[in-house]
């Protein structure tokens, strides 16, 4: 392929495929804010437009989930209309657009991960306008990879891990949320994946023409929130960290108990079995890159 267009690049997902995609195409073509402005409609189409590229790869949204339920325009032009107007401009140069949703799409019913084709049922803004940024790009007729992903993080920027290792080394004992169920997923595997994918798509001309639609891209395995905190609390501290809440005082609660404006699903979990036997990958473990991420903190330290 001679041209990537990357949006939301300095985004956790986006700064990850700078590196993952550089490979791929003659010309990477990468957009921050300033230049790729999601809610600025004409600016988009007319970016689109002026670069022409093989692939469109949005990784930007609107991710402020208790602020959409008070700012239901900004969510729906950013994951949206943002959207529609990619999947249209894609449609019209006959390229690829590949583009990042969630888990927030269902209702978090169940106990079992959700398929690909489970009903949706958005419990907020959020979910509802990342449901219709899926929606217009099915509707557009674009080649398209939707990839779903959930609890996201990464090394750069602040996540759920860091914020446990900051608090634990301020208080005797922590509170956190035990009823919600998922996979933690980061940026970093889910840029490698794309990149794959991609890979896969430009060498397999069987591939490209059968692989266009939604696929689930997290980690195996699942844990809850308070689960996750305790396995990134006892992993700090194998790694000779002195934290003052030690995973015995990481006391888990319901989420009733610590209320938010936007309702979060209470199964996060997704299947990804699709996507795996599409492009013939394995996606290992959460633990494997929430223990790398950790490690690279205590060595950025340490330096």
């Amino acid at each position: 392929m001679n041209k990537i267009l990357l949006l939301g690049a300095n985004g956790q997902v986006g700064w990850e495929l700078q590196r993952a995609l550089a490979p791929l195409a003659k010309d990477l073509v990468i957009c921050d804010r300033r230049r790729g402005d999601l809610s600025n409609l004409q600016g988009l189409a007319e970016l689109v437009a002026q670069e022409r590229p093989d692939v469109i790869v949005n990784a930007g949204a609107y991710t402020a989930v208790d602020k959409a339920e008070s700012d239901i325009d900004g969510a729906r032009r950013v994951n949206a209309e943002a959207v529609a107007v990619l999947a249209r401009a894609a449609h019209e140069l006959d390229a690829w657009l590949v583009h990042y949703s969630t888990d927030y799409v269902f209702d978090g019913s169940g106990a079992s991960p959700f398929e690909e084709d489970a009903p949706t049922a958005p419990l907020g803004v959020y979910g509802q306008t990342k449901l219709e940024g899926e929606q217009a790009i099915r509707e557009s007729g674009c080649q398209h990879l939707i990839f779903r992903t959930s609890w996201v993080y990464a090394n750069r920027g602040s996540n759920f891990a860091k914020t446990m290792l900051r608090l634990a080394k301020e208080r005797d004992e922590l509170r956190v949320i035990a009823d919600q169920i998922g996979s933690p997923t980061s940026a970093e595997l889910i840029a490698d994946i794309t990149a794959l994918a991609l890979h896969c798509l430009a060498n397999d001309a069987d591939l490209s023409s059968n692989a266009s639609g939604t696929y689930h891209l997290v980690a195996s395995g699942e844990t809850s929130w308070h689960r996750y905190a305790k396995f990134v609390i006892a992993e700090a501290m194998n790694l000779g960290n002195e934290l003052r809440a030690t995973p015995e005082r990481i006391i888990p609660i319901a989420t009733h108990e610590y209320p938010l404006p936007a309702k979060r699903p209470a199964n996060s979990r997704l299947a990804n079995r699709k996507l795996q036997d599409t492009f013939g990958v394995v996606l290992p473990p959460w633990e494997y890159h929430v223990r790398r991420m950790i490690q690279e903190q205590f060595d950025q330290r340490a330096v």
